[in-house]
């Protein structure tokens, strides 16, 4: 079983940019899907950026796409690059692991993801 833990929260204004980290307590292997969510006050987790690791293919949700990057930098870190900050993007962040082996279908499920870490919060001010 993998321990995530996340980093890079906090607060900025809008138009401003942050970069998350997601450290893995091992190597995170190749095949797999690793993502991150998003969960505000009284609403549902949210699935809004995946990776295939032994491609890089990514997947965002519409709401991110084209400010937020998932990326894989080392062989047991996951990122999320945020830019163009918007105060409906403030929430707690989490990133998570599905174990199974993928051949490049990656689910955005919060229900696929068994693993995750305790989070990092990200406010953004208008």
């Amino acid at each position: 079983q993998v321990q995530l833990e996340e980093s890079g929260g906090g607060s900025v204004q809008a138009g401003g940019s942050l970069r998350l980290s997601c450290a893995a307590s091992r190597y995170i292997y190749s095949s797999k899907c690793m993502g991150w969510f998003r969960q505000a006050p009284g609403k549902e987790r949210e699935g809004v950026a995946f990776i295939y690791t032994r491609t890089g293919s990514t997947y965002y949700a519409d709401s991110v796409k084209g400010r937020f990057t998932i990326s894989q930098e080392n062989a047991n870190t996951l990122y999320l690059q945020m830019n163009s900050l918007k105060p409906e993007d403030t929430a707690m962040y989490y990133c998570a692991e599905d174990p199974r082996w993928s051949d490049g279908a990656c689910y955005h499920q919060r229900n696929d993801y068994p693993y995750w870490g305790q989070g990092t919060q990200v406010t953004v001010s208008s």
